[in-house]
């Protein structure tokens, strides 16, 4: 069954707001990951130098069901940062078929911004905007940690 969690985004500010909600929540953040430790991607643009220290994805559990998941927004990506629009919901599907269904039921009628596609943390993973203007994120992790 999937696993549903809040995805935010923020506009530099994201390692900041992480240590803040670690300093309530208690915990350990399982993965940090910042921009300029991205491989290169085909066909999207070379990331700026001085966006390379924003987080690119960090998660921190809240409970056995719950993470609270985050980025920084980096407009090299077009990705602009928009207060009250900055969060996403992001399901972790238990396979690729789930990952699928998910992904393609959802996203009828909406705008998809990323295609379903393995990527480089090993996960098949893609993101659209409902057609109600929800942000979703649809991963399923191939590879076992």
């Amino acid at each position: 069954m999937a696993q549903v969690n809040p995805y935010l985004t923020f506009g530099g500010n994201c390692e900041e707001a992480f240590n803040f909600y670690k300093s309530v929540f208690g915990g350990e953040f399982p993965y940090i990951g910042r921009f300029n430790e991205m491989p290169p991607m085909e066909g999207c643009p070379e990331m700026p130098a001085s966006e390379g220290e924003k987080i690119m994805h960090v998660s921190l559990p809240i409970s056995k069901e719950t993470t609270l998941m985050g980025s920084d927004s980096s407009e090299a990506f077009g990705q602009a940062n928009v207060v009250g629009n900055n969060f996403s919901i992001s399901i972790n599907a238990d396979s690729h078929e789930e990952a699928d269904k998910l992904f393609n039921g959802l996203s009828a009628g909406g705008t998809v911004t990323m295609p379903m596609d393995k990527t480089f943390w090993g996960a098949y993973f893609g993101m659209f905007t409902d057609k109600f203007g929800i942000n979703w994120m649809v991963n399923h992790d191939e590879v076992q940690k």
